[in-house]
């Protein structure tokens, strides 16, 4: 780059003149490449500097385990954040959540049910579960659409209180945000048409283009694989889409040959469009949705995770009855048909 804008500034100079700027340019870069990595850029060791910060999460990343269970544990108490939420004036006074709103069955506008159609699905029930706690009324949500690759960003940024997406507790994540006990298991799996010669994640792949969502674990999976070895070096992975369900419409396109995601989600996904169905079983070990919140918000971190408590216990519109309103038809009898158990809670603070 800085080759370039140098070739630009000299078009037109005399040699003399050329030679000159190019001296005092040089001098001037020499001089100032210091400073710039004074402070973090590129892995300086300046104080609070990028590259310390990125060397830190790395660190942490590294020597997470079992990150379902790096939580808090459960409390009914409010703190801060939940004071912030409750103090809300007027129409204001609302849980804000990222959402999806084109995942069937989990956070989706049913076609069927008119123009205006609500928000509906697992992940708004457990939304609006968590609104009545906090707020005292179901409704009291302010629903925002975020994109697959935006949920953590929208975390950071506070434009939403928390993220109830499908989201994969990771180590990765667990870097960026803080994270509920898990509410849902799943794992990794194929979506492939009926008619293709896909057999599942296996040397049946190679060759084929896949279609992600970017951010996704899925994504993240399947390139640290290929990088492993484990997955072929021709399997293109350069297709991927801001949310999940673009992925359904590049394979019904013939864009691409296959879709990676959660199982789940590839269930649902499924059941929208006969033509195409899961393939194999799901290839990684087992993972789990939580919600997703601010990494300095422990008091709304435990009060979610009491809230988990009592949904599983609930026997009358708990998390089974979620279920078997919403998933039952598309998963059966899956590895998510029951709640996660109780985890243990690893984070003291």
């Amino acid at each position: 780059m800085r080759a370039r804008r140098l070739r630009g500034a000299l078009r037109g100079w005399g040699g003399v003149g050329a030679m000159a700027f190019a001296c005092a340019l040089a001098v001037l870069f020499a001089l100032l490449l210091p400073v710039v990595r004074s402070h973090g850029e590129g892995g300086g060791t300046g104080t609070g500097g990028h590259g310390v910060a990125h060397g830190s999460q790395a660190r942490a990343a590294e020597e997470c385990q079992d990150p379902e269970k790096q939580t808090l544990s459960p409390s009914g108490d409010d703190g801060p954040t939940i004071d912030e939420i409750q103090n809300r004036r007027g129409e204001k006074r609302k849980l804000i959540v990222g959402v999806d709103q084109n995942s069937y069955r989990w956070g989706y506008r049913d076609p069927n049910s008119g123009g205006d159609a609500e928000l509906e699905g697992f992940d708004i029930d457990l939304v609006r579960r968590i609104a009545e706690d906090i707020l005292g009324d179901r409704d009291a949500v302010q629903f925002k659409a975020i994109p697959t690759d935006q949920r953590i960003p929208a975390i950071q940024d506070g434009r939403v209180d928390m993220v109830v997406r499908t989201m994969t507790i990771s180590c990765d994540r667990l870097t960026d945000v803080a994270f509920s006990a898990p509410y849902f298991k799943t794992g990794q799996q194929v979506l492939a048409p009926k008619s293709s010669d896909i057999t599942g994640y296996d040397r049946t792949l190679a060759g084929k283009k896949i279609c992600t969502a970017a951010g996704s674990t899925a994504l993240s999976t399947l390139e640290q694989r290929q990088r492993e070895g484990g997955l072929a070096a021709d399997v293109d992975l350069g297709t991927t889409v801001p949310n999940q369900l673009d992925c359904l419409v590049r394979l019904q396109l013939g864009e691409v040959d296959a879709v990676v995601t959660d199982g789940a989600l590839a269930a649902s996904q499924a059941a929208q469009d006969p033509t195409v169905e899961l393939r194999g079983t799901t290839f990684t070990d087992d993972e789990y949705y939580g919600v997703a919140m601010k990494k300095d918000a422990d008091d709304l971190v435990r009060r979610v995770n009491q809230i988990l408590v009592e949904w599983r216990a609930d026997d009358t519109r708990g998390w089974k009855y979620s279920y078997d309103q919403w998933l039952s038809q598309t998963m059966g009898d899956a590895a998510g048909s029951e709640p996660p158990q109780k985890p243990d809670y690893l984070r003291t603070s």
